[in-house]
């Protein structure tokens, strides 16, 4: 049984309660709901009969409030609260660190990085080069770092990705999203680089605004993308891909099940003593990310990706 800590919260970001209670199996719908998540109260509700995973428990909680912490532990059936990150430490076999405020989370995940705790980061890990070079050194030290977006594990896109066979050389990915590029931008870009088994990104151009990103992405081989990010529009997560044979719509609409099925990735990576998914490709969507980012501050200008 591996004893797993989690870390949260960051404004508007669930996973902790969420997360826990698919690990654990047991969940407090009005004490989710009394946190502002009355939508996850519901999707745990309906996915009901598959929580719990045998080989885990989360069994720790940090928050940068211990009052906040014991809601957390409330909704999810955490039995118990820790201060500090040297309580989890010894306490723990890995952490989660379900936080997405990206700019927080180097300082966050060092102490656990030094002792050698298995650590999963939750999307973005990082949005400057700086931290994504300190993380990169450090993963080459050893150090157990696993990150994505849980999009890398949704059936659509596994579904989408097996279909590739009958599509002919794929030209064209558009993909359209709500909120912003930096949280939700990294859900596309992990839609786009799993279905297309992970290409190199050669550059971007960001012709959008802080509310609304149009981001264009060339690949090696000749692949194009664009993404369509909103603050204020409604609907799923959808990509479009189009082939030289055929085209396919990609609706994105579990987000129970690629969680579950992220958490299952990182349970077993910490299993076999080492991540599942190997920190380059989560690299390669990090410097795409960044440079997004860097195209808009230059007005559209293209960045060249190393």
């Amino acid at each position: 049984m591996i004893k797993l800590g989690i870390i949260g919260m960051s404004p508007g970001n669930a996973h902790p309660s969420s997360w826990s209670a698919i690990i654990n199996g047991t969940f407090n719908a009005q004490a989710i709901t009394n946190l502002g998540y009355p939508a996850v109260a519901a999707y745990l509700q309906a996915n009901r009969a598959t929580l719990g995973l045998p080989n885990a428990r989360v069994t720790h909680v940090l928050t940068q409030d211990k009052e906040l912490s014991a809601q957390i532990a409330l909704t999810g059936g955490i039995e118990n609260i820790v201060e500090n990150a040297e309580e989890m430490i010894a306490a723990v076999d890995a952490v989660l660190l379900c936080r997405d405020d990206p700019e927080n989370h180097r300082e966050m995940a060092k102490p656990f990085i030094d002792a050698g705790i298995p650590l999963f980061i939750d999307k973005p890990l990082c949005d400057t080069q700086e931290d994504l070079d300190y993380f990169k050194a450090e993963v080459a030290k050893g150090k157990f770092i696993m990150s994505c977006s849980s999009m890398r594990y949704a059936g659509e896109c596994m579904a989408a990705k097996s279909d590739l066979v009958n599509m002919g050389k794929i030209e064209l990915i558009t993909a359209v999203g709500k909120k912003d590029w930096t949280k939700y931008g990294m859900h596309m870009l992990e839609a786009i680089f799993s279905i297309m088994d992970d290409p190199r990104p050669l550059s971007v151009i960001n012709v959008g605004r802080e509310d609304a990103a149009i981001v264009k992405i060339d690949f090696e081989g000749g692949l194009q993308a664009t993404i369509h990010l909103m603050m204020d529009i409604s609907g799923t997560f959808q990509l479009s891909i189009f082939g030289q044979q055929n085209w396919k719509l990609v609706d994105i609409k579990n987000s129970y099940a690629m969680f579950r099925d992220n958490i299952i990735e990182f349970i077993r990576s910490a299993e076999e003593g080492k991540p599942r998914l190997e920190f380059a490709k989560t690299e390669q969507i990090i410097k795409t990310l960044i440079a997004g980012n860097d195209s808009l501050k230059q007005g559209g200008k293209k960045i060249i990706i190393n």
